[in-house]
């Protein structure tokens, strides 16, 4: 009896810690992309690239995750900085880990089952249906990715912001 109440007793201060009960994303960038700086050819058109999203193994996803959305933002920019300036991508997940390819910018077209879930924010010749590849001219930019777990009604569950790389 005492060894049940211990284990309640247990699991009850867990919930209370926080990160000890709840799932915390993790999540790891592919080659070539290092969160430093933005690969060779990884950037907009305009700059003389073919970007598209990194690829990135997600891991830690919260119970209930059906979707991830993947919002990108330059920190450097305000008028792109929060809220997928630079758009929003949508892959249907299942379980606590999920492998997101790469899919490409300037396009709603997606491969995969990845969907755009809001194009980039940005106009004129920057103007993109879908994921916008950062465009800064390499003047340093940051770049970041906020990537946020949602249930099967479209409530987040969970989020995390990493920094993809600087241009």
């Amino acid at each position: 009896m005492l060894g049940s109440a211990l284990r309640i007793a247990l699991c009850a201060l867990a919930l209370q810690i926080p990160g000890i009960a709840a799932a915390k994303i993790g999540v790891k960038l592919g080659a070539p992309w290092d969160g430093k700086s933005v690969p060779a050819g990884q950037q907009c058109a305009l700059d003389g690239g073919k970007g598209g999203t990194p690829p990135m193994q997600v891991s830690g996803l919260p119970e209930g995750a059906a979707m991830v959305v993947l919002s990108f933002n330059d920190q450097s920019y305000k008028p792109l900085s929060k809220g997928g300036g630079h758009g929003q991508i949508g892959f249907a997940v299942s379980g606590k880990q999920a492998s997101l390819p790469s899919v490409p910018g300037m396009t709603k077209k997606l491969p995969g089952g990845a969907t755009v879930v809001k194009k980039a924010k940005s106009k004129g010749k920057y103007a993109s249906p879908g994921y916008l590849p950062p465009c800064s001219g390499g003047k340093g930019h940051s770049y970041t990715v906020d990537v946020t777990a949602l249930d099967a009604k479209g409530k987040a569950l969970e989020s995390v912001t990493i920094g993809i790389g600087r241009y």
